[in-house]
């Protein structure tokens, strides 16, 4: 039977659009006031490449800027977000926490691996009060080589996972799954790519599909 269900976060149990305009044009007004941006906040570049690490996301943003400024930069979106999440202007998707109860009754411990930063997860999760569900929210901050594949590893090696998929809305959260040799459920939300999704072993429009296909797992497994 499925063990355990790892779940990316933005995209999938988060609805980052909600604030992510919010923060970007933020953040990128505050670089106008010093004299470091003079365009349009870059947010179709952004929709472009959620997904992947905020070092990644930067050097696509600010291609001619220092390290240091990128830096700077990742430092105020952080804030901005975290504020934004505690304001109440963001939103969970439908059925996240009717699909977490479901899978907590059948004895399905739950994970949440993220290219997101710590504090940001954090402030997610306190929120909405995640961790009523969640064993335990991984940051793409505890390993050192931003893959996402070695944070589902992690998460495998030290709970002894043996059988779990991994639900996400993008390439990486996919590739994470191979890599793993897990069952990859991919969502077909807000950020999403058909031709990503396309190699999921199973592809959601709701959350609440989840339950079906635990289910039928476990049923065709204890057969």
């Amino acid at each position: 039977m499925l063990q355990s269900l790892i779940f990316d976060m933005d995209g999938t149990l988060f609805q980052t659009d909600k604030i992510l305009e919010l923060s970007l044009d933020d953040t990128f007004n505050h670089l106008r006031t010093l004299n470091q941006w003079d365009a349009s906040t870059p947010i179709d570049k952004y929709r472009e490449i959620m997904g992947v690490p905020l070092p990644k996301v930067w050097e696509a943003l600010l291609p001619i800027h220092s390290d240091e400024m990128r830096k700077y930069t990742d430092d105020y979106f952080l804030k901005s977000l975290v504020e934004n999440i505690r304001k109440g202007r963001g939103a969970l998707y439908p059925n996240v926490k009717e699909v977490f109860s479901y899978l907590k009754e059948n004895n399905c411990s739950i994970y949440i691996a993220s290219n997101g930063l710590k504090e940001y997860l954090e402030a997610i999760v306190d929120h909405y009060d995640l961790n009523n569900w969640v064993t335990e929210t991984f940051s793409i901050q505890h390993i050192q080589t931003l893959d996402k594949g070695d944070l589902v590893k992690t998460i495998i090696k030290k709970y002894d996972i043996k059988h779990a998929a991994v639900v996400g809305d993008r390439l990486s959260d996919i590739n994470a799954a191979r890599d793993n040799g897990l069952m990859a459920v991919g969502c077909n939300f807000d950020f999403a790519q058909a031709d990503e999704l396309a190699q999921a072993d199973v592809v959601i429009d709701d959350l609440m599909e989840l339950k079906r296909i635990v289910s039928n797992i476990n049923n065709s497994l204890s057969v």
